[in-house]
């Protein structure tokens, strides 16, 4: 049997929906407020901070010295994470990574992986001997709906303003991490029958399958991740990715606003 909460919830959202409405008040594509900050970690040599709505996440970047792998031995590699705990909402318990955990770090890795941004044989020092393996971290303190989006912007933020730390290992000097465009994540939850863009704490409890998108630059598919049980048809996915290419451009000038700052 279905908890009550979110059946009484879910019908709620189905009538606003009849009239084209969202509980919170916003349009079926408007987008809550977004901050972002950068450097704000000393310990990192990237760091960004996301406020987006009621979500707040954090994102580091860290660099280690590491052998290449042995069928790719003059590139060196990438690997995110995130981190779910209890102080971000109720629902997440502690413990090792759960699988929400885990699909959070793997969507936002695909979307920056994919979109190629990271030149991996420029991080290449002695072939098959040495390379640069480059961390991110993404901590998310509160889940107010939308944490992809929120932890994807965190995450190529604090990338675009990490800096190599080559004096310290005694490899050269350090440097600006060369990052080759800036991909940006939209997700889309089904709510009430129709999709929405920037899904609220709500709309995700009450809502259906969710879609997320990563777009490059030149507004090129990066990453596509469905969620949950549903499908959607070939007019919605067009009309879901036009307005994403609209949101994530100007996501994209907010990072490149933040950069020498």
């Amino acid at each position: 049997m279905a908890a009550p909460v979110p059946s009484l919830l879910r019908q709620e959202l189905e009538r606003l929906a009849e009239s084209d409405q969202r509980i919170d008040g916003r349009g079926r594509w408007d987008r809550r407020e977004v901050q972002l900050e950068v450097d704000i970690l000393y310990n990192a040599e990237g760091s960004a901070k996301v406020t987006w709505g009621d979500t707040v996440v954090y994102a580091g970047v860290k660099f280690e010295l590491r052998t290449p792998w042995p069928d790719r031995p003059t590139q060196g590699s990438l690997m995110c994470g995130a981190e779910l705990r209890p102080v971000a909402h109720r629902k997440y318990e502690p413990g090792p990574p759960s699988p929400q955990s885990i699909e959070l770090g793997r969507v936002v890795d695909r979307g920056i992986r994919e979109s190629g941004c990271i030149d991996m044989e420029a991080l290449c020092i002695v072939p098959g001997e040495k390379v640069w393996g480059v961390m991110i971290d993404i901590h998310v303190l509160s889940d107010g709906g939308n944490i992809f989006d929120a932890c994807g912007l965190a995450a190529i933020a604090a990338l675009r303003t990490a800096v190599v730390p080559a004096e310290r290992f005694d490899v050269g000097e350090d440097h600006v991490l060369a990052v080759k465009g800036t991909p940006v994540m939209a997700s889309f939850q089904r709510v009430g029958g129709r999709f929405v863009y920037d899904p609220s704490e709500d709309e995700e409890t009450g809502g259906e399958e969710r879609i997320h998108i990563t777009l490059g630059n030149e507004e090129h598919l990066h990453s596509l991740q469905k969620g949950l049980k549903g499908a959607f048809t070939p007019a919605e996915f067009a009309e879901i990715l036009e307005v994403a290419r609209t949101h994530c451009g100007e996501l994209r000038e907010l990072v490149s606003s933040m950069e020498g700052n």
